[in-house]
């Protein structure tokens, strides 16, 4: 069993910048694939990264890519979404997912274990 607790959301204009982070419990951390995904009011919950175990392997939502990174710090069973240049548009709830495959993947069913959710609102 994983919990992840994501932290970091909240309001910030058009332009700006946030850090996401999800810290997750047990000690087979680093066996996990992580990923972030997002969800707005009315919209189905969308992919935005994932990185690997290692984390030697990143993917990108196209939406996001060149503005958003994603990393992990195994020691500290944290993963983190550094999010810049944040547009009106990115405004939604954003989730931790824990997987147990390998490599990275964009699909909400090879993830096992969420979060609660943190809220990103961005003003225009």
């Amino acid at each position: 069993q994983v919990q992840l607790v994501e932290s970091g959301g909240g309001l910030v204009q058009a332009g700006g910048s946030l850090r996401l982070s999800c810290a997750a419990s047990g000690r087979t951390f680093s066996s996990y694939a992580m990923g972030w995904f997002r969800q707005a009011p009315g919209k189905e919950r969308e992919f935005v990264a994932a990185i690997s175990g290692s984390g030697g392997s990143t993917y990108y939502a196209d939406s996001v890519k060149g503005r958003f990174t994603i990393s992990r710090d195994n020691a500290k069973n944290t993963v983190y979404l550094q999010m810049n240049r944040l547009k009106p548009e990115d405004t939604a709830v954003y989730y931790c997912a824990a997987g147990g495959y390998s490599g990275t993947s964009p699909y909400v069913y090879k993830y096992d274990y969420w979060g609660q959710g943190t809220q990103v609102t961005v003003s225009s």
